[in-house]
C-alpha cells in the first residue's frame, strides 16, 4: 500500500469536526518510522502562534524528540496521559493553512530518496542532536527567530514523513547555520542579562 503524503495526512486530519480533539496516539498511529515525523511536525505547533510563550512549549518538546532519537529508538515513545493528548482539529486546520502554499510547492521536488540519510545510525544521531540544539534554542528568548526555527524543524519533519534524504540534507545545513548563529546570539543575551543582573544586585 502506498504510503500518504504529509498533505493527504493533514487533509485527513483536518477533515471533521473542528472543536474535536486529535489525540497523539491517533495522530502517529501505523506510521512507523515516520512518526518521529509526525510528532515533530505537532510538536512545532506552539512556534507559530503568535504569543509569546509558543517558543518555549515548543522547543522542550522538540528537545525530548531530539533525546528519543539520539537514544537510538525507532518510533517515539509517550507516556499514556501525553499521548492523549493533542492539539484540537481547529488548531492543526490553522497551521495547515498557513503551510499549505509552500507545501504545494514542495511536494513538486520532495520524494523518497537517499534513505541512508534517514536511517543509519550516524544519520539519526546527527538529526536527534540537531534537534536538541535547534529545541533549546526555540526555548530561548531571542526575539524573531519562532518563524525561522520552525521553519527549519519543519523541513525535519517534512523529510522524515516524505522520507526524502535530500531534504535532509538541506535541513542539516540550514540547522546548523542557524545554530552557529543564533548560539552567538544566545551567548550575547546571557552574557548580557548576567551583566544587568550583577549591576543591581
Amino acid at each position: 500500500m502506498t504510503e500518504r503524503s504529509l498533505r493527504g495526512l493533514l487533509d485527513g486530519f483536518t477533515a471533521g469536526d473542528p472543536a474535536e480533539l486529535l489525540p497523539l496516539r491517533g495522530l502517529l498511529a501505523g506510521l512507523g518510522r515516520r512518526a518521529f515525523g509526525m510528532l515533530l511536525l505537532v510538536a512545532t505547533l506552539p512556534a507559530f502562534i503568535p504569543i509569546p510563550v509558543g517558543g518555549a512549549i515548543s522547543g522542550p518538546l522538540v528537545m525530548v524528540i531530539g533525546i528519543q532519537m539520539l537514544a537510538g529508538r525507532r518510533r517515539p515513545w509517550l507516556p499514556r496521559f501525553i499521548a492523549e493528548r493533542g492539539p484540537h482539529r481547529s488548531a492543526l486546520l490553522r497551521f495547515y493553512r498557513l503551510i499549505v502554499p509552500w507545501l504545494t510547492k514542495l511536494e513538486r521536488v520532495v520524494r523518497p530518496r537517499l534513505p541512508q540519510l534517514l536511517h543509519q545510525r550516524m544519520a539519526a544521531l546527527l538529526t536527534g542532536l540537531l534537534l536538541l540544539l535547534l529545541g533549546f534554542l526555540l526555548s530561548l528568548p531571542i526575539p524573531f527567530t519562532n518563524y525561522l526555527l520552525g521553519g527549519l524543524l519543519l523541513l525535519v519533519a517534512l523529510a522524515l514523513l516524505e522520507r526524502d534524504g535530500a531534504l535532509m540534507l538541506v535541513a542539516w545545513c540550514g540547522g546548523i547555520a542557524a545554530i552557529a548563529v543564533f548560539g552567538v546570539l544566545s551567548g550575547k543575551f546571557t552574557a548580557i542579562a548576567a551583566e544587568a543582573f550583577d549591576r543591581l544586585v
